[in-house]
């Protein structure tokens, strides 16, 4: 099939298509339309031509059409893990999940849309501003240039679309290259729930093409981008005054105090150290255990490293399949072989068989090393030990990132103090860092980004607050 860009609310043909393929099977998916930079201001052009319309659009009409959508996704669940699946590698479970996580996000977008309250100011607060009434409004930004990436196709798309749609703005989305089919489904169903032709537009094509058009272009208000750090860096470079949020990943850490329960914790972690082979911004990477549960908890962690089923991203059973490429595969290899030459143990792994790179556990890992200090997004992970809490502390901040990290301890004295110096955008007491639910603020420092996502916070990144003040005569 062909696979065309939508703008303006209809399908729109294009001189190039690149073939998609299964980053497992190989086979081809979709001839994929690749955007020229006409199209991309076509889709601006669009965009701009609806502001009007999303703009006067009342608050009640927003949440319906976003209400429509969930309604939708739960009809078309089973065909939106499916498309996942497919383009991504992503295990079924774990796309049914995705999408369990996509309904959620639009739902707390409807309920955002209802909920654009400003504040009166008590201007006689300062001498001279007696006999004033003055309030706050938020109003929307103009045009959303949007840009996601292939790990969660489907709810990091509902990360910006959902807010964008809920304050009033209109979008123009450029989703990653290797996982395009789940956004046009996305678009279709707006298209469906009834938004008005224009509001979203989905282009897709090179990042450099579309992402460089979306940059320049002065109609487009603000960037919301989730990718890698050089990118990122780019983007904020180029912007000028446009508002920018940016989620640039993690090489997130865990820390395992003396008191904690080790078999109570293990799953648990495991689990975040190798959902989606690792592909996650908060998948677990560094873990930091206390000299007296290291040996321990480094073979129970193997034990469950070793239950993992590797196979078919449409099996009911996978819970590891294909990284998104092969480069990024051999990229983790290459990593994984220069922390074992600098003297790192391989206790799991190591190996891999076409995209597929086995759940790999390395002990004692170099801080320097890349496969620590960089991130990985790979199932890879790394177990070093600790004396002291506070070396533990600061071997997590020793990061250029500072996404969110995870401490485990039965020690309300040392959870504070890990909550008041981990330098992160979130800190998970008791728990491992790659948990998220879609209406907490959701960001990083560092090289992790700027900017918050979680719908009532990315709500108000896109919109602007208006001062209106009446002086009584």
């Amino acid at each position: 099939m062909k696979q065309h860009l939508w703008i303006s609310g209809k399908f729109k043909e294009t001189e190039n298509y690149k073939a998609l393929k299964s980053p497992y099977s190989g086979d081809v998916i979709a001839e994929v339309a690749m955007a020229a930079p006409s199209d991309v201001k076509s889709a601006i052009d669009a965009a701009e031509q609806s502001r009007k319309i999303m703009a006067d659009m009342p608050a009640h009409k927003r949440a319906e059409i976003l209400e429509n959508v969930v309604a939708i996704l739960k009809e078309e669940k089973e065909e939106c893990a499916k498309i996942i699946a497919l383009e991504a590698s992503k295990p079924i479970k774990a796309a049914r999940g995705e999408v369990d996580r996509t309904i959620m996000t639009y739902k707390f977008a409807a309920q955002e849309a209802r909920r654009l309250y400003g504040e009166t100011i008590p201007m006689d607060a300062a001498p001279g501003g007696e006999g004033r009434v003055s309030y706050t409004v938020r109003e929307p930004l103009g045009i959303i240039g949007a840009i996601t990436p292939f790990n969660f196709p489907m709810n990091l798309v509902a990360h910006k679309v959902g807010p964008a749609i809920a304050a009033g703005n209109t979008v123009v989305l450029k989703p990653a290259s290797q996982t395009p089919m789940s956004a046009y489904k996305i678009a279709d169903i707006f298209d469906r729930a009834g938004l008005p032709a224009g509001v979203l537009n989905v282009v897709t094509g090179s990042g450099g093409t579309v992402g460089d058009v979306l940059v320049a272009d002065g109609r487009i208000s603000m960037i919301t981008f989730t990718g890698s750090p050089a990118v990122g860096r780019q983007i904020r470079e180029h912007a000028g005054l446009k508002r920018v949020t940016l989620e640039l990943g993690s090489n997130s850490a865990v820390v395992v105090d003396e008191n904690a329960d080790v078999e109570k914790i293990v799953p648990r972690i495991t689990a975040g150290a190798f959902a989606f082979q690792g592909q996650v911004c908060i998948s677990v990477q560094r873990i930091y255990v206390h000299e007296s549960l290291y040996q321990t908890f480094a073979e129970r962690f193997v034990e469950e490293a070793k239950k993992l089923k590797i196979g078919d991203p449409l099996n009911e059973d996978t819970d590891i399949s294909a990284m998104i490429s092969r480069s990024d595969t051999e990229r983790a290899e290459t990593w994984i072989k220069s922390a074992i030459e600098s003297g790192a143990e391989l206790a799991l792994g190591g190996n891999a068989t076409d995209n597929t790179l086995y759940p790999t556990v390395l002990l004692n890992v170099d801080k320097s090393e890349k496969i620590s200090c960089e991130e990985a997004f790979a199932p890879v992970v790394h177990i070093n030990s600790f004396s002291s809490f506070e070396e533990a502390l600061a071997l997590v901040n020793d990061s250029e990132f500072g996404l969110q990290a995870g401490v485990f301890t039965n020690d309300v004295n040392k959870a504070f103090k890990a909550a008041k110096e981990l330098h992160v955008g979130g800190v998970m007491v008791n728990d491992f860092p790659t948990f998220r639910v879609d209406h907490m603020p959701y960001g990083g420092v560092k090289m992790s980004g700027m900017g918050r996502e979680g719908i009532k916070y990315a709500v108000e990144e896109m919109t602007e607050m208006k001062l209106i003040s009446f002086k009584i005569d």
